[in-house]
């Protein structure tokens, strides 16, 4: 299972400062995700996760400048959640340097003409990105009925060919059996959120997940990329 380092970007810098050596002094701090992507990447991050905390507010990608820079600057997959909500935007992330968006499952879980679209430029470098909390799932709008639960949003979505799922909010207190079912059903599963130390790390991978994203926890070294 891989730790996938999480760096939010607001006003074209990182939210959080990165400084590897606070606790003893060394070392220099920098708010430059460029940098800190170097670093995490030297540091054995196999993949990058940007997160455009202004894209999202706009509805496009909007740090296009910043995922320029940190694509120059490390050779591995570099992943975009907010502001991917349709066809254009994933186009736009894509022509900025992301290799991977993170489409957000509110656009286009009834909207399969959008989905559909999406699918068409990214393929499997697209991931549907699903809140799991299950209030947050029944205040959703939906047109249907009754609303689905994760377990049927995400076999209805398999069906529609999405393969990867970013589950948000779900580190915390994962539900370990669901998971399971999800990654036996051919799902794969990532889990941002939540996570701030290493003792579900082991737990989660034996369930199936394929990754964990985790931001401020790799900062301060809670949680470590390898080992």
């Amino acid at each position: 299972m891989q730790v996938v380092p999480s760096i939010d970007l607001a006003g074209g810098r990182s939210r959080l400062v990165w400084w590897p050596g606070a606790g003893t002094g060394a070392g220099t701090p920098t708010d430059r995700p460029d940098r800190i992507a170097r670093a995490l990447v030297a540091d054995g991050a196999p993949m990058i996760h940007l997160v455009d905390l202004d894209g999202a507010r706009a509805g496009r990608p909007v740090a296009t400048d910043v995922i320029a820079e940190v694509s120059r600057a490390v050779a591995v997959p570099l992943q975009l959640a907010g502001g991917v909500d349709g066809p254009e935007q994933v186009e736009l992330a894509f022509a900025a340097g992301a290799t991977r968006v993170v489409v957000p499952g509110w656009a286009v879980v009834e909207d399969h003409e959008r989905l559909a679209a999406c699918r068409a430029i990214a393929g499997d470098w697209m991931a549907i990105g699903l809140d799991v909390r299950a209030d947050r799932l029944r205040a959703y709008p939906w047109k249907r009925y009754l609303p689905p639960t994760l377990e049927e949003l995400i076999a209805e979505l398999r069906e529609w060919g999405v393969v990867r799922f970013v589950l948000s909010h779900g580190g915390a207190q994962p539900d370990l059996a669901l998971l399971a079912r999800l990654t036996g059903g051919g799902a794969e599963i990532v889990v941002a959120g939540g996570i701030d130390g290493p003792a579900l790390l082991g737990p989660l991978e034996a369930a199936g997940v394929s990754a964990v994203v985790v931001g401020e926890a790799v900062f301060t070294g809670a949680v470590p990329l390898h080992g």
